[in-house]
């Protein structure tokens, strides 16, 4: 807001006659006095500074719905994050969401929701083989394959036919296609090898071969599943450098 000008200075009568005789002889009358360009003495107005600067947005340092013990299993270097979370640990059907990390922004979705399906009997924190629950926790995802072509994936991509299945799913679906793209997550596996790599390095009881693929209408034995496209989609967006891994099982367990 511009300051107010004060009024202008009074002549003296002195200075008014000399400047009149000036104008008699022709010279040009002596301009006024400039006003004053400050604010009167004891204007008391307040006078408003800079605007204020929005202030800049805090980033989320912690993946949605995702509490803090459960966060810190997720590795430092860890930059993208695929959030499967069930409704209870009951539950045969989840919601998958792919989070990645902006240095300045924190966790934001980069792809989902989707629906998934996990094990027949739901979740545990204590795999064990045949107990048709799907593991909790936070894996690795760092190889992928399948029966059919790679699609584009940047994980390391195995294309085999011994991908290929039979048979008939828990609600009688069939299986056929189920593993034509698979990723594994690294529940007692070793890293870096193809999905179809049997070594178990936590012994054969706890269970193994626990990927995400393609969804064949119902619950699973302990894996996850995605609709094709969408599992397609996940396959091109996972990207090694940013070490991706999924963050897995019922809201409770996560939200601790």
């Amino acid at each position: 807001m511009p300051v107010r000008k004060g009024a202008p200075a009074l002549l003296s009568a002195g200075t008014l006659c000399a400047a009149l005789l000036l104008a008699a002889c022709g010279s040009p009358a002596a301009p006024p006095a400039p006003a004053p360009t400050s604010a009167p003495a004891g204007d008391a107005r307040p006078h408003p500074g800079p605007p204020a600067r929005p202030s800049a947005p805090v980033p989320e340092t912690r993946l949605p719905g995702v509490g803090p013990v459960t966060h810190a299993a997720v590795p430092d270097g860890t930059s993208q994050a695929l959030v499967v979370t069930g409704a209870s640990s009951d539950s045969t059907r989840s919601t998958a969401t792919l989070y990645s990390r902006d240095p300045a922004t924190g966790w934001k979705p980069q792809a989902g929701p989707w629906p998934t399906h996990n094990a027949l009997r739901g979740w545990t924190a204590d795999h064990t083989a045949g107990d048709l629950r799907t593991p909790v926790g936070v894996f690795r995802l760092g190889d992928a394959g399948g029966r059919l072509p790679d699609p584009g994936a940047l994980l390391p991509y195995d294309q085999d036919e011994q991908f290929a299945i039979s048979g008939t799913g828990f609600a009688g679906e069939p299986l056929e296609g189920s593993f034509d793209h698979v990723i594994a997550i690294d529940y007692n596996r070793v890293p870096g090898r193809s999905p179809l790599d049997k070594e178990r390095p936590l012994g054969a009881e706890k269970g193994g071969g626990v990927w995400i693929h393609v969804d064949h209408g119902g619950p699973t034995q302990a894996c996850v599943t995605l609709e094709r496209e969408d599992l397609r989609e996940l396959l091109r967006a996972l990207d090694p450098a940013r070490e991706p891994v999924v963050v897995m099982g019922p809201a409770a367990e996560l939200a601790r």
